[in-house]
């Protein structure tokens, strides 16, 4: 698949970082292999080497640059379309009290007070809400702070 240029925040010669193209989240990145390969063990070696580096550098950048509560990197997906990638997922504080004041979520954790339910909760359950309220709707919710692209405008500077 082709990213468009518009999201693309940081190339080398085997990856790419790029804002997540259908995300409303700002921060919400995405480092991905230019080989069409679907496995790391089908990576260039020097890929493989470049990949720990660039995991820290963006996982630092964003770190200091957006000061989210928690970052979750993961790998998803098996869509032939797209090359081996990874997943940074930024939740701040403010995506983590929608969360908690939406209902609809409520199913996932019906284990006592709203206080166990949040020493429970997971990154998983998170990730839905980012994925379903940031990325499927047609009404993302409403972000507190810099949008998409003045967020993309800064990390560019920040890679620099």
């Amino acid at each position: 698949m082709e990213i468009s240029t518009q999201f693309i925040i940081h190339e080398t010669d085997h990856w790419i970082v790029n804002h997540h193209m259908s995300s409303a989240l700002p921060g919400y990145l995405v480092l991905g292999s230019r080989a069409h390969v679907h496995s790391l063990g089908d990576l260039p070696c020097d890929a493989l080497m470049e990949l720990g580096t660039l995991l820290a550098t963006v996982q630092t950048i964003l770190q200091l640059q957006m000061n989210p509560k928690w970052l979750y990197i993961s790998r998803f997906g098996h869509d032939p379309g797209y090359s081996i990638h990874f997943h940074f997922i930024p939740v701040y504080h403010w995506v983590e009290e929608l969360f908690w004041n939406d209902a609809r979520y409520r199913f996932l954790n019906t284990l006592g007070s709203k206080e166990t339910a949040q020493a429970l909760t997971d990154g998983a359950e998170l990730t839905l809400f980012v994925w379903r309220e940031f990325g499927e709707r047609s009404d993302p919710c409403a972000i507190k702070g810099p949008s998409v692209s003045q967020v993309i405008a800064d990390l560019r500077k920040a890679f620099k």
